[in-house]
């Protein structure tokens, strides 16, 4: 009898004291089984595929020539002086990367329902996975990009990339942290709500013609009174990407006021996500 009494577990499973508390401890502990995750869902995409990486390229190359054809031949759309292709392809890559984060994170306790039932590890390690995986989608993407960029540089457009390129992990870190937030709070949601899974892809779509990837800033800041500027930039994704296009075009202006205010909108989403999640996911496996 007092053997058992002092006995020392290993490890003890029990509910979060704090719904903020994340264990970092714990996260460190399970690396492998996120990576084991990632190189999953990587594989998964294209396994059996002919051309298999090759799709994470065609995506934004036919998103961008539909929209250069649309919005630049037939609406005559500016592009604050630089190639309207190449314009688009910006806006689209970090776009890409927000949009799929943000689905896929919004699914976690409803894709992942059959798993959550049966194994215990740290529910955000789902979340998680996503923004890692999505970031080799996004770096394939990005270095296309790239050499569209150099493309149209040796073609003599005129194109000038600043130093400020060097802060793009910042805003990559900036736009996952707005999607895994604003994914973990419709994740959470979705558990009594089904019908927010239909909402959120109609709202991605919806959402993304608010966002100045076919067209400029500047353009829309022209067409509306000047004391109604700051509501363009309510929208977090707007002082991102602008700040991503003025980096590697040197078109439009940057305020970066308005990118701190994307940086302070990320995390309080973020963390108001972390708190919703973690009340969820304590029970949410007897609503499911």
């Amino acid at each position: 009898m007092n053997n058992t009494k002092n006995e020392e577990w290993l490890f003890e499973i029990s509910p979060k004291k704090s719904a903020f508390k994340i264990n970092f401890k714990e996260l460190w502990h399970y690396r492998d089984l996120l990576m084991l995750f990632v190189k999953r869902d990587i594989v998964t995409f294209y396994k059996q595929t002919v051309l298999g990486p090759i799709w994470f390229i065609i995506q934004p190359l036919l998103t961008s020539v539909i929209q250069f054809v649309i919005f630049s031949k037939i609406a005559d759309i500016p592009s604050d002086g630089v190639p309207y292709f190449l314009f688009v392809l910006a806006g689209n890559i970090l776009w890409f990367y927000f949009s799929d984060c943000l689905k896929a994170v919004s699914e976690t306790f409803t894709a992942n329902q059959n798993i959550f039932g049966k194994v215990y590890f740290p529910r955000i390690i789902m979340p998680l996975k996503v923004i890692v995986s999505n970031l080799v989608k996004f770096s394939i993407q990005f270095i296309f990009f790239i050499i569209v960029l150099i493309y149209y540089i040796f073609q003599g457009y005129d194109i000038n990339p600043s130093s400020l390129m060097l802060i793009t992990p910042v805003l990559l870190f900036m736009t996952a942290i707005l999607a895994m937030g604003i994914g973990m709070l419709i994740s959470s949601l979705t558990v009594k709500y089904r019908d927010l899974n239909f909402v959120v892809t109609f709202g991605i779509s919806l959402f993304m013609y608010i966002t100045p990837i076919v067209y400029p800033t500047t353009l829309v800041l022209e067409k509306i009174n000047p004391k109604y500027h700051v509501l363009v930039y309510l929208n977090p994704l707007t002082g991102i990407l602008d700040f991503f296009k003025y980096a590697f075009l040197g078109s439009g202006s940057i305020d970066l006021t308005y990118l701190l205010y994307s940086l302070v909108f990320g995390l309080v989403v973020l963390l108001l996500g972390i708190l919703v999640f973690n009340r969820t996911e304590k029970s949410f496996i007897d609503v499911i």
